[in-house]
C-alpha cells in the first residue's frame, strides 16, 4: 500500500506511532490549496490520513484519485470529506476516537491568559519591562457560552470551579438543558451577549452558524468584554471583530480558529498594534493539539488501516 499522512505540521505521526509493515507511508508537513497540486501529489496513493478539516475532500477531488480506497480521518466526524462521493467511488472512510477535554481545556487557558495579561507581559519583561498594566480575575466574572453541547458544558464547568457565573444561548438550546448544568438560560444571542465579561463560542460550524457572530452581534457586547474563539473560524466576522476592537466597542479576543488555515502572514486579523496591546490573542489552532490527543489519532489510524487491510471492522464516523 502507498499510504499519505496529510498535514503532520509538527512532524508528529512516525514519532507517535508505529507504522512499519502497512507498506510505502510518506508524510506531508504544509497544506495543500489548489485541487490540481493536490491531485498531482495524492493520485498515486491507496490510503490517505487526514487531521480533522485542514485538507478539505469535497467530491470534485476524490473523483479525481482513482487509485484511493481508504480515507482514516482523526476524530468521529469531519464534514469536510465528501461521504456521498466517496461511497460512489468505492472509499472508504473511517476515523479515531476523539479526547473530550482539551478544547474545554485551551478555552479556560485562553480566558486566564488574556484576561490576566499573560502573553503580553510575559513579553514587555523579556524587553526588560517591568509591570505595564492591570490584569482581571475570572472569579466573579460572568462567562457566556455560544453553545452548550460537549464543549460548552465542559467549559462552563470548568469556568465554576473558577467562581463565574455562566449563562449560555444556542438556536437549539433549552431552558432545562441549562438547569441541567447548572447555567443561566439565555432566551437570545443578544440578551447572552450584554451580560456576559467573556463570550465563548462552542458551535459546529453551519449555514445558521457561518458569521453569526457579525458586526451587529458585536455591538450588543459590552465594552470590556473578551470574545473567544476555539470552535470554527467562520463563525465570527473577524473584519468585524476588527473594527469592533480598533472602535473600543469590544474590550479584547482570543482566536485559535481561522477560516483559513495555516493563517497567511498578510491576514488582517494578525493587528500588530492589537496584539502588542494585549487586546488580541492569537493562537494556531491548538484546541484539539496536545501529545496525549495525537498519540491517540496517529496510533488508532494504524489499527484501522490494518482492520480495512485485513477484513476486519473499522470505527465508523459518527
Amino acid at each position: 500500500m502507498k499510504i499519505a499522512i496529510l498535514d503532520d505540521y509538527g512532524n508528529d505521526a512516525l514519532r507517535l506511532a508505529d507504522w512499519s509493515g502497512l507498506g510505502e507511508v510518506s508524510v506531508f508537513r504544509d497544506t495543500l490549496k489548489e485541487h490540481d497540486e493536490l491531485v498531482e501529489r495524492l493520485r498515486l496513493f491507496d490510503v490517505l490520513c487526514v487531521m480533522r478539516e485542514r485538507t478539505p475532500l469535497p467530491g470534485s477531488l476524490l473523483e479525481r484519485l482513482p487509485q484511493l480506497k481508504l480515507i482514516v480521518t482523526s476524530g468521529t466526524r469531519n464534514l469536510a470529506i465528501d461521504l456521498d462521493t466517496a461511497q460512489r467511488q468505492g472509499i472508504t472512510v473511517c476515523g479515531t476516537e476523539l479526547r473530550k477535554t482539551t478544547t474545554a481545556e485551551l478555552t479556560l487557558a485562553l480566558m486566564l491568559a488574556s484576561q490576566r495579561r499573560i502573553v503580553v507581559e510575559a513579553s514587555h519583561l523579556a524587553q526588560g519591562h517591568w509591570q505595564q498594566g492591570l490584569g482581571r480575575d475570572l472569579a466573579g466574572l460572568t462567562l457566556g457560552l455560544v453553545g452548550l453541547g460537549k464543549v460548552g458544558q465542559q467549559v462552563a464547568a470548568l469556568a465554576k470551579a473558577f467562581g463565574m457565573q455562566v449563562a449560555a444561548w444556542s438556536q437549539n438550546l433549552t431552558e432545562a438543558t441549562c438547569l441541567e448544568h447548572g447555567v443561566t438560560y439565555a432566551r437570545s444571542l443578544e440578551a447572552l451577549l450584554g451580560q456576559a465579561d467573556i463570550v465563548s463560542v462552542h458551535l459546529v460550524l453551519s449555514p445558521r452558524s457561518h458569521g453569526l457572530i457579525g458586526r451587529e452581534a458585536l455591538h450588543h457586547m459590552r465594552p470590556d468584554a473578551c470574545l473567544i474563539n476555539t470552535s470554527r473560524g467562520p463563525i465570527i466576522d473577524n473584519a468585524a471583530l476588527l473594527q469592533a476592537l480598533r472602535e473600543g466597542v469590544v474590550g479584547s479576543a482570543a482566536i485559535d480558529v481561522f477560516e483559513v488555515e495555516p493563517l497567511p502572514n498578510d491576514a488582517p486579523i494578525r493587528d500588530q498594534e492589537l496584539i502588542d496591546s494585549g487586546r488580541l490573542l492569537l493562537t494556531p489552532h491548538l484546541g484539539y493539539t496536545s501529545q496525549q490527543t495525537f498519540e491517540l489519532f496517529y496510533r488508532q489510524m494504524v489499527e484501522d488501516i490494518k482492520a480495512w487491510r485485513d477484513g476486519n471492522p473499522i470505527r465508523q464516523l459518527e
